[in-house]
């Protein structure tokens, strides 16, 4: 046939099937392809599996992957069948076609298109909802396994008088039931609706009736079924009060039934339970009258009633019955909540105690020694040495201190002391030559702690190291000092094999090492290798040299990740610390088991509630949290990681909670019981910031336990903002040696203090005891302050200290030149009626970029002062020498002491005194000057003098020499300018 567009003719192209080779080809690419996914698939799971065992809980991988396996498999089936049944039952009911309609011609199409390949359309539908229902009941692992595993509480709630663990074990359960049988039953009824629409059951343009007497029966009884699970959804409502959340103007998060639940909605639930039970019967009956009249009214009724009885009906009480007298009618389920509240979060047995917060004392100076056994007053802040601790103690540049340090007890001299402490831990960023080898073979581990004494300094204002040097040596003896494992710790290592390792530099050059314990997983085998290789996605994994007979891959290294990873049912707390035990270096993690369903206990949102002004600036302290919103929480286990061996111990610490023994039944042999804490361990258990934050939180509002005042809401109190810097966050919790009002001594304890709801002033301190093994431990105990009278609180005392003019010139001299002044932790110690307030001023300056301690600022009742130590603050605030502000009238000081006259002075004394001054003058002068050398040779020479005057007026004192100086005006030494040699002395 000619070409009929004109153009030259020429052989024909034949488009026909691909070469041999090519098929052969696109199926070999077709098959790498499928076995490559499957490899990753394979190398994901069999590295999870690797990593469990070599941490000996592989027992949680195989519960927690056959659980989910489980109800993927039976949940997907149930609903592959559900859906698969009613399709396959809709087109065994299709009516016989005999007379075709303009419709059914219409879909004559269709029907003849699908229909050679109607059983592999059949499977594709019911696979597909199989596998989306399936996963998504395999994530509701958590939910089967407290289910099935539930133990009771041993508390019923108020209302219904249910065990509480059928609130948070049982209900859960039947929710997601509840959920997957309206998810099955609706799309059953597309499923079939659409099949006899197909099929000619259903019709929507022809003639006659709608539907077969199949079809009608056929999807009555889907409906009947859905308006049943409708019913057994309202009687589950009524339960589901019990844990309802709630807008109320008592408190955000209200849990619970209130006055219109309990007399509207609860009614109205049952009401509409009968009605749907009467509505999915007369869809059933349809089996047998073949007519949709009575069920659709019937359903119409149903929808009807939940909008006049569920929705109208409630709010008509609300209005006409509630609000007119609010406290009256709400008063009796306040006190239910009140109740749950403070039992759910473990604050009902907080000792509220009332607190003058002035002292009645006249002469202050009677309280100078107090203050030392009342308080072991911690100058070093663990969030402001870190940079200290680097540039003293980093040694090399492949180290690197945490951004924050920890506060931990350790003995001296037979007396448990505060102590800062911090791990070197390895900081890949200072490698001098970053590469594969260096990254993951060579530079694999920190070494050695860090300590300096919580409550002194040393004469440059530096933290006095009780544990340091590399290798570390100190307070702390002999321990295994290779950090293998910590929090900067993040990266994957390789080790053990025939590439050694950098242990640490000396003067004698570079030291080597091979890690020596069985931690981290083997890889000898290739499959392990190759697996490895994708999961990391790093090729070199696979062929690289330097891995080769014992090497091992160590990853998922910091303390955190590993205790979350092996114990995935608990809530991690977002501050992990170090501490020396039995000559090991072990990572202390504090883990919680959470509900929130806990009947009448108000939510709270654990991020919100643990954020502070530590956490703003330092995501790695944000609590790890399985579910954000809970209700109940407990300390419930201690966990331990090894620095070196990366060994996780999980230790019960709550015997009595039934959370967590429902999880110890469900994955057994993975806790270990209380009595296994060994004395040296306990020793430095705390009691953990995150729960204490919540807590002080809920105290803010629950700390009343009468109806009246929690709904009037005069007694609301508030977390004030951190006023020691500008992120805008609530204050930290504080910990602290000392003694509350009560208590016979000293005792390590976390503190905070709590102001009224929208104002500055004081309203509360809240401390609870922290000290681990003790009876007292975990007692909380708030000091509430008088509303008739107004006491400084930690932004009016900051405030304060900015005002004086005599700090503020201080203050903007200290700034001078590149100098930069940070404030430290503003700590607050309840003392004879009143509050002293104690906050350390750093310095950053001139070539030294790390903070030192230059002054410490204290306030006691008014009075305020700002020194170089803190020794001689208090001296100066308790009147052993004159106030910072103007000298009340007639001789008396502002704490209503007098001011002792001078006296004479011994010559010898006097001289060494001017000596001091001569040195004073000269620090300030190089101070100014930003000049560090020239002032540490002043302090050092201040010192001197110092001590020359005590030793004369010592031996003045023992002779009956001329002018003793002892009456603490200004012939004593102790009026002097001191050097900052000892500022946690007096």
């Amino acid at each position: 046939m000619p070409d009929r567009g004109g153009g030259p003719t020429g052989p024909r192209i034949r488009v026909g099937r691909p070469s041999r080779r090519v098929r052969t080809l696109l199926m070999t690419l077709g098959v790498l392809a499928v076995l490559g996914m499957a490899f990753t698939m394979f190398a994901g799971f069999w590295t999870d599996w690797l990593w469990y065992r070599s941490v000996n809980y592989s027992s949680v991988f195989t519960t927690t992957l056959w659980t989910k396996i489980g109800l993927f498999f039976v949940f997907g089936l149930l609903m592959a069948l559900s859906v698969g049944f009613n399709i396959w039952l809709a087109h065994r009911l299709r009516p016989p076609l005999s007379a075709m309609s303009m419709e059914q011609q219409s879909l004559d199409r269709y029907r003849m298109g699908i229909a050679p390949y109607k059983k592999w359309l059949l499977l594709a539908i019911t696979a597909l909802v199989g596998l989306i229902a399936g996963a998504s009941a395999s994530s509701q692992w958590r939910t089967w396994l407290m289910w099935v595993n539930g133990v009771p509480f041993g508390e019923k709630d108020p209302q219904f008088h249910l065990d509480v663990g059928f609130y948070a074990f049982d209900l859960p359960w039947y929710r997601f039931l509840l959920g997957f049988g309206f998810a099955a039953a609706i799309l059953s009824v597309i499923a079939a609706a659409l099949t006899h629409y197909l099929y000619g059951g259903l019709r929507i343009t022809s003639p006659g009736a709608r539907a077969t007497a199949a079809a009608t029966g056929h999807l009555s009884v889907l409906i009947g079924i859905f308006v049943a699970l409708k019913a057994v959804a309202y009687w589950l409502d009524r339960y589901g009060l019990a844990v309802k959340s709630s807008d109320f103007k008592a408190t955000d998060n209200w849990t619970g039934l209130r006055y219109v639940d309990a007399n509207a909605y609860l009614p109205a639930k049952t009401i509409l339970f009968c009605i749907a039970v009467i509505c999915a019967l007369l869809f059933f009956a349809t089996l047998w009258r073949r007519t949709w009249q009575l069920p659709v009214i019937g359903f119409g009724l149903m929808v009807l009633s939940a909008i006049l009885i569920g929705g109208l009906y409630p709010a008509i009480v609300q209005k006409f019955q509630v609000q007119p007298n609010e406290q009256a009618k709400e008063a009796p389920y306040v006190e239910k909540n009140l109740k749950a509240t403070r039992d759910a979060y473990g604050i009902d047995g907080t000792k509220v105690t009332e607190y003058p917060g002035t002292s009645k004392t006249e002469d202050k100076t009677k309280l100078r020694d107090d203050v030392d056994a009342t308080a072991s007053i911690r100058i070093m802040d663990p969030n402001i040495v870190s940079p200290t601790f680097q540039q003293l103690q980093q040694i090399r540049n492949y180290y690197a201190f945490p951004t924050n340090l920890d506060v931990d007890r350790y003995a001296k001299d037979g007396k448990d002391q505060d102590t800062v402490i911090g791990l070197r831990e390895i900081n890949l960023n200072g490698i001098p030559k970053r590469n594969w080898i260096n990254d993951h073979f060579r530079y694999t581990h920190g070494y050695g702690v860090v300590a300096a004494e919580g409550t002194n300094a040393d004469a440059q204002g530096r933290p006095d190291f009780t544990e340091s040097d590399l290798p570390s040596k100190g307070d702390l003896g002999t321990y295994e000092q290779r950090v293998y494992y910590g929090e900067k710790t993040t990266m994957y290592s390789i080790v053990g094999g025939p590439q050694k390792e950098i242990d640490y530099s000396d003067d004698s050059g570079e030291k080597t090492y091979s890690y020596k314990a069985d931690s981290g997983v083997s890889l000898s085998n290739p499959v392990n290798r190759a697996a490895y290789a994708v999961a990391f996605g790093e090729p070199q994994i696979l062929y690289s040299g330097a891995i080769g007979e014992g090497s091992r891959i160590l990853y998922n290294r910091t303390p955190k990740e590993r205790v979350e990873a092996v114990a995935p049912w608990l809530t991690i707390d977002g501050d992990a610390y170090p501490a020396v035990v039995d000559g090991r270096i072990q990572w202390i993690v504090d883990a919680y088991t959470t509900t929130n369903g806990y009947p009448y206990s108000s939510r709270t949102t654990l991020g919100d509630t643990t954020a502070d002004s530590l956490t703003a600036t330092n995501d790695q302290r944000a609590v790890v949290a399985q579910q954000n919103q809970v209700n109940y929480i407990r300390n419930s286990v201690k966990a331990t990681v090894d620095a070196y061996s990366g060994e996780v111990k999980l230790f019960q610490w709550d015997t009595k909670d039934p959370v967590l023994k429902t999880w110890m039944k469900a994955f057994p042999d993975t806790v270990k019981p209380k009595s296994e804490i060994s004395k040296s361990l306990m020793d430095h258990l705390r009691y953990p910031q995150d729960l204490f934050k919540v807590q002080r939180e809920l105290l803010t509002r629950y700390h009343v336990k009468d109806a009246t005042t929690f709904l009037s809401g005069s007694e609301v109190w508030q977390v004030p903002d951190d006023p020691t810097n500008k992120s805008g966050s609530a204050v930290p919790p504080y910990y602290l040696s000392m003694k509350m009002p009560d208590q016979k001594a000293q005792a390590f304890s976390l503190t905070t203090t709590l102001t009224p709801n929208g104002r500055d002033n004081l309203s509360a301190f809240m401390a609870v005891d922290a000290e681990a093994g003790t009876s007292d431990y975990g007692k909380i105990r708030i000091l509430k302050l008088p509303t008739n009278t107004t006491v400084n609180g930690p932004s009016q005392v900051q405030s304060q200290f900015n005002s004086e003019q005599n700090i503020a010139e201080t203050i903007r001299l200290l700034r001078g030149g590149d100098s930069e002044v940070e404030y430290g932790n503003l700590l607050a110690v309840p003392l004879d009626g009143g509050l002293l307030y104690v906050e350390p001023v750093y310095v950053r300056g001139g070539g030294l970029k790390y903070p030192l301690l230059r002054k410490v600022l204290v306030s006691y009742g008014g009075t305020t002062a700002f020194e170089d130590t803190l020794g001689e603050a208090l001296n100066k605030v308790f009147g052993a020498e004159g106030p910072t502000t103007q000298p009340p009238d007639e001789g008396e000081d502002e704490g209503g002491g007098t001011t002792p006259p001078p006296t004479s002075t011994n010559p010898t004394v006097q001289e060494a005194l001017n000596d001091a001054q001569d040195a004073f003058e000269a620090g300030q002068e190089a101070l100014k000057k930003n000049d560090w050398e020239a002032y540490g040779r002043a302090q050092e020479d201040l010192e001197d003098a110092l001590k020359r005057a005590e030793d004369a007026q010592a031996q003045a004192d023992k002779t009956g020499g001329s002018g003793g100086g002892g009456g603490g005006g200004t012939a004593s030494p102790s009026s002097s300018p001191k050097p900052t040699s000892s500022p946690g002395g007096s």
